[in-house]
C-alpha cells in the first residue's frame, strides 16, 4: 500500500480502520491509538500508527472493562484538569462566578458580570414545603433530591427543550435548589455561591471557597452521573428529569458521595499526629482511602490544589488544615496517590463548619450546570442513546 502522507482526520482514520468514529475514539480512550489536536480543535492521527493498527486488526477489549464514547464540545479532560469549552477550569476558578461558568457551559459564551438568578415564588413555596416535610437529620443531598421534583411540578412549560428555554430552566432550577435549603445564616451577597454558603452555614471567609468548588465541579466530561443525564436527555426527558437522573447517580459513594467518605476520614483523626495510624489501620483492613487518587488524573488532580489553596487563604491556622496536611504527609510516606478534589472539598466543609454531607450538596449544585449542558447537546442529536450488552450468561 502506498505510504500515507500527512496526518489523518478522524473520518479518514476511521475509514482506514473500517470502524465507526465512536470506535476510533474508544481506541484513543484506551490508549490503543494516539491523537493530536490541530489549532482549530480537529483531531488528527498519525498515518503510520493507523496503518500498523489496521494491519494488526481490531484490539480486543480487556475482560471486565467498559466504555462509552460520545462526541461532545463541552468538556475536555487534560493531564490534571478539565477544560470547559476550551477554557482552563483552574483559571476560571480563580476569577469567574459559578453563574458565568454555568452559562458558558450552556451557551459557549463566558461573559463576566452580575447575574440575578431567581426561582418563581410558586416553585419556592412547594420546594420548601417538600424539604420541610423531611426529618431534621436528613443529609443535604437527600433534601435536594426531594426539592427538584417539587420544583418540576410547578413548571408547566418544562417540556420545552429549546436551548434558550433549557438555559432559563437551569437558572431557575439552581436558584430554587439553593433557596429551598434550610437557612443556617445570612447571605453575604446575591450570587449562587454566597446564597449556598449561607444555606449551609459557611461564614464570609469561606464564600470564595464555595464559589471555587462550584466552578471546579461544574462538569467533568462523561462522569457516571453525566452519562445518566445524557441517556435521559436522549429520550427527551425534560431538564428536571435529567437533573433527577444525575442526582440519583451522583449520590453513589464512588462519585459525588466520595467527599462524604473524605469527611469521615478527617473526623477519624483526633490529632494530626494520629494521621499515620488512621491511614495505616485502614490499609491493613484492606480499605480504600477516600479522597486520594483519580481514575483520570494519574499524576494528581489539579482541582484539589486550587481548592485547598482557597481554604488555606480563608483560615490559614485552622486545626482542620493541620489534620488535612498530616493526612497528606502520611499518604505520601506510604506512596499513596495524590489527593483529589473530594479530599479538598471535605477539607473545605470541615474547616467552614458545614453540616455532614455538605460536600455532596456543593457537588450536586455545581454539576447541575454540566448535566444541563450535556442535555442541551443531547437534545440536538435527536437519536436515543442505546448501549448494548455482551451476553455472558447461560444458554439453552
Amino acid at each position: 500500500m502506498e505510504q500515507l502522507k500527512g496526518w489523518l482526520t478522524a473520518s479518514e482514520a476511521a475509514e482506514r480502520l473500517g470502524v465507526k468514529p465512536a470506535t476510533l475514539y474508544a481506541y484513543v480512550s484506551r490508549g490503543v491509538l494516539a491523537r493530536r489536536r490541530a489549532p482549530e480543535g480537529q483531531s488528527l492521527f498519525d498515518p503510520a500508527e493507523v496503518e500498523r493498527l489496521a494491519r494488526r486488526g481490531r484490539p480486543r477489549r480487556a475482560t471486565g472493562s467498559s466504555e462509552v464514547v460520545i462526541e461532545s464540545r463541552i468538556t475536555a479532560l487534560g493531564e490534571d484538569r478539565p477544560f470547559y469549552r476550551g477554557h482552563d477550569a483552574l483559571d476560571l476558578a480563580g476569577r469567574a462566578s459559578f453563574e458565568e461558568v454555568a452559562e458558558g457551559l450552556w451557551t459557549g459564551e463566558f461573559t463576566p458580570g452580575e447575574r440575578d438568578w431567581r426561582a418563581a415564588e410558586t416553585g419556592l413555596a412547594v420546594g420548601r414545603a417538600a424539604g420541610a416535610a423531611l426529618p431534621g437529620n436528613v443529609l443535604p443531598l437527600d433534601r435536594i433530591q426531594a426539592i427538584v421534583p417539587a420544583l418540576a411540578a410547578t413548571d408547566p412549560l418544562r417540556g420545552n427543550l429549546d436551548p434558550a428555554a433549557v438555559v432559563d430552566v437551569g437558572r431557575a432550577l439552581v436558584a430554587g435548589i439553593v433557596d429551598c435549603l434550610p437557612a443556617r445564616g445570612a447571605a453575604s451577597g446575591t450570587s449562587i455561591a454566597a446564597r449556598l454558603a449561607a444555606r449551609l452555614g459557611a461564614e464570609q471567609p469561606f464564600v470564595d471557597g464555595v464559589r471555587t468548588a462550584l466552578v471546579l465541579l461544574a462538569d467533568h466530561e462523561l462522569a457516571a452521573s453525566t452519562l445518566a443525564a445524557r441517556v435521559a436527555a436522549s429520550v427527551r426527558a425534560d431538564p428536571y428529569a435529567v437533573v433527577t437522573a444525575g442526582l440519583a447517580t451522583v449520590s453513589g459513594a464512588l462519585h459525588g458521595g466520595a467527599s462524604l467518605g473524605a469527611e469521615a476520614l478527617l473526623d477519624a483523626v483526633p490529632e494530626p499526629a494520629d494521621a499515620g495510624d488512621v491511614i495505616g489501620l485502614r490499609l491493613r483492613r484492606g480499605e480504600r482511602i477516600p479522597g486520594f487518587g483519580h481514575t483520570v488524573y494519574k499524576s494528581g488532580d489539579g482541582r484539589a490544589g486550587v481548592l485547598l489553596g482557597r481554604v488555606r487563604a480563608a483560615a490559614p491556622d485552622h486545626p482542620v488544615l493541620l489534620t488535612a496536611q498530616a493526612l497528606l504527609d502520611a499518604a505520601r510516606r506510604r506512596k499513596l496517590p495524590e489527593p483529589n478534589v473530594d479530599f479538598a472539598l471535605a477539607t473545605l466543609t470541615k474547616a467552614a463548619g458545614l453540616p455532614t454531607g455538605a460536600g455532596e450538596a456543593i457537588f450536586a449544585v455545581a454539576r447541575v450546570a454540566g448535566w444541563l449542558a450535556h442535555a442541551i447537546e443531547e437534545y440536538e442529536r435527536r437519536t436515543p442513546l442505546r448501549l448494548r450488552a455482551v451476553y455472558i450468561g447461560a444458554t439453552e
